[in-house]
């Protein structure tokens, strides 16, 4: 993704402008940014201070902070894996510009590890051809037995640090416009945005708590959609020579992917406008999980056949969220999981281990969201429960909302709510079946009518004794009268006890 369209992305100048843009620095020469400054679409300091936060693209292998050795092996691997032949592929599979690749292959040359098979007449340099030697060959299968890990080129853990402390989830400003937008259709009481704002705002731990079947787990879901960013997340980190991978495609949403190598007749395929390859643009990540969630998904996974390691959930969540749902009914005891978190929620520092023992810090900036139908403080103790600042009750819906939400879900099939059906309905929820009105309830009612008139060949019709089957279908029938007991069998008296009886 080049500069322009990163722009557009944050909404600081149109495609249009950038369009322009290009069309001058066809003619002029020079950069983009300073067309687009020159043109007033874009001042010099929201330009520099949009191109600081863009990981910079390395101007040597010294610069990649990444031992020249594991570079070497790991672009060996590449080919030997993927049956590269180019430095336009070998580009493309390390994600390294041109002059490091250049660097890296004229050292395998030097070595005796490649050789090169030249280009044809038409050909640039970019797509000349290389070859193993003997040597090379032996040199991939050896590094192949020390990791498997072949893909783009891993980035150091204190430029990943660096990188993750300056994308924390406050740098963006959420307003009550930007969350009734995202919560889109959900319909909830203001005061619930109310107090979500602030605690998006803050960064901090947020408890989501109420009975079941009103929202919480929507509410978190949407909130993935207020926040704006561009963030840039790595392929992969190094730590002691281990490679650790952290970009995952299931929950990381790139933006826009763009081949960095459309320009075929530029060579050197370095400009200061372009970002380090090694790291994706992503929206802000959003991690849910529920009930599967153990302690071992939070530590790394080390996978011995391959002999690299795959980053836990949270750290997959880094600059973003992560969303315990349904706390409180994990595999693992709430206690145990509630201590894992608590050194992270408060100094905001994770702490992992590799497999050799050596461990390691990480900024744990990213916004924990608990959201539970249990009683919070049969969970958690009054210690834990003071490390979660922002604790937002959602409970049930009150009789307005409770109808708009039945008139939406009746709209939506076509069918009309009468108010003398729906208090009907209310009536035989809350005084026949003792049940508490709950958000969920008009979406399951309206569905289980359309589906039984469906099959009755009907139209959708709210139909008393259709609307009695599906509120009935709410819970199990538990209040039954108890059964009469069978009747006592009435035997003839024996012989012996009419003797007894006469004398």
């Amino acid at each position: 993704m080049r500069l322009g369209d990163l722009l557009v992305r944050a909404g600081l100048v149109t495609a249009d402008a950038v369009d322009k843009a290009l069309d001058n620095q066809a003619l002029c020469g020079g950069r983009l940014g300073d067309h687009l400054v020159a043109a007033g679409v874009i001042d010099r300091s929201t330009l520099d201070n949009f191109l600081h936060r863009m990981p910079v693209e390395p101007t040597s292998i010294a610069s990649t902070g990444v031992d020249e050795t594991e570079l070497l092996s790991l672009l060996m691997k590449l080919i030997y894996i993927g049956r590269l032949e180019t430095i336009r592929q070998f580009i493309e599979a390390i994600k390294l510009p041109y002059h490091v690749v250049t660097d890296l292959v004229t050292t395998a040359v030097d070595r005796q590890l490649l050789r090169t098979l030249g280009t044809r007449e038409l050909e640039s340099l970019i797509d000349m051809s290389y070859t193993f030697t003997d040597a090379g060959r032996h040199w991939a299968t050896d590094a192949l037995q020390q990791s498997r890990y072949a893909g783009p080129a891993p980035v150091t853990l204190d430029a990943f640090s660096e990188r993750v402390q300056s994308q924390r989830v406050t740098n963006e400003v959420i307003t009550f416009d930007r969350i009734r937008a995202a919560i889109g259709d959900l319909t909830f009481d203001d005061s619930i945005i109310e107090q979500s704002g602030p605690a998006l705002n803050s960064g901090r731990a947020i408890l989501l708590y109420g009975p079941p079947g009103n929202g919480k787990t929507s509410v978190a879901l949407r909130f993935s959609n207020v926040f704006n960013d561009v963030i840039y997340v790595p392929y992969a980190i190094i730590v002691e020579g281990q490679i650790i991978r952290v970009f995952d495609p299931s929950i990381h949403t790139q933006l826009n992917p763009a081949d960095l190598l459309s320009d075929e007749n530029n060579l050197s395929l370095v400009r200061t406008e372009e970002f380090d390859a090694r790291w994706v643009p992503c929206r802000r990540p959003f991690v849910v999980t529920g009930g599967e969630l153990t302690l071992e998904m939070l530590d790394l996974n080390f996978n011995p056949t391959a002999m690299f390691y795959e980053a836990p959930l949270h750290m997959k969540a880094l600059g973003g969220c992560f969303v315990i749902d349904d706390f409180g009914r994990q595999l693992v005891s709430p206690t145990h999981l509630l201590n894992r978190w608590i050194v992270p929620l408060e100094s905001r520092i994770d702490y992992l281990k590799l497999h050799t023992g050596k461990s390691f810090s990480i900024p744990f900036e990213e916004l924990v969201i608990f959201s539970t139908n249990l009683d919070p403080e049969d969970l958690m103790d009054p210690a834990f429960l003071r490390r979660l600042p922002y604790k937002i009750e959602i409970g049930s819906p009150d009789l307005p909302h409770y109808e708009r939400i039945f008139t939406i879900e009746c709209e939506r099939q076509g069918m009309t709510l009468t108010k003398e059906i729906f208090n009907t309905i209310v009536y035989k929820i809350m005084k026949e079946r003792k049940l508490d009105l709950a958000a969920y309830q008009p979406k399951f009612i309206v569905d289980q009518v359309v589906a039984t008139c469906r099959f009755m060949g009907e139209d959708p019709y709210l139909k008393p004794r259709y609307l009695d089957y599906a509120v009935d279908n709410l819970r199990v029938k538990r209040d039954q009268p108890p059964k009469p007991e069978p009747p006592v069998p009435m035997f003839a008296p024996s012989s012996f006890a009419r003797q007894k009886v006469e004398a």
